[in-house]
């Protein structure tokens, strides 16, 4: 079972420091509060994310999780891995924009029907100096498979490349 440590420390630094919370634009939803609920059809492209006071010369990470798949009450399958963005460069304003290729790319929600909403986390991290895109980047820009994307341990793959704490965070709600 994968570990939960890092959804936990992110959890809990935006209850604790309300500046933390990642802006987050999915659709035409903007500054999606924690935990607001997004119709799937709505957050099928990747998000716009914005974090104010990020630093231009300082390269981030974006990792997305569903940590509540296949059903919140029975998460055998989770957390399911939504994105992983390196090269990540913030602009003037702290919209954050990818400057290189993905290591996961972007799905949006799929809960099965019948299922209460899920939550699609999302967050952002320095990225680790001398971090190996190479490595871990999927040959040409090949888009990652459903079953490498399954029970998705973040915490493994932190300690793997050296990510530091969570810099902010955010998630929303959908099914």
């Amino acid at each position: 079972m994968p570990s939960d440590t890092s959804v936990q420390a992110a959890l809990s630094l935006i209850e604790n420091d309300k500046s933390k919370v990642l802006g987050l634009t999915v659709g035409t939803h903007q500054n999606v509060e924690p935990g607001q609920y997004i119709a799937r059809s709505d957050a099928q492209s990747p998000p716009e994310l914005t974090l104010p006071g990020a630093s231009t010369s300082t390269t981030y990470l974006i990792v997305a999780l569903d940590v509540d798949a296949p059903f919140p009450s029975f998460t055998a399958l989770g957390p399911i891995l939504h994105w992983i963005q390196p090269g990540v460069k913030a602009t003037e304003a702290g919209v954050l924009n990818p400057t290189a290729p993905f290591v996961a790319n972007y799905i949006g929600p799929a809960p099965p029907p019948g299922s209460s909403p899920h939550r699609y986390m999302f967050f952002v991290y320095e990225e680790p100096e001398g971090f190996d895109l190479a490595k871990y980047a999927p040959p040409n820009g090949q888009k990652l498979s459903n079953w490498n994307r399954m029970r998705y341990d973040l915490d493994a793959w932190a300690k793997e490349i050296n990510l530091g704490p969570v810099v902010a965070f955010n998630y929303f709600t959908s099914n």
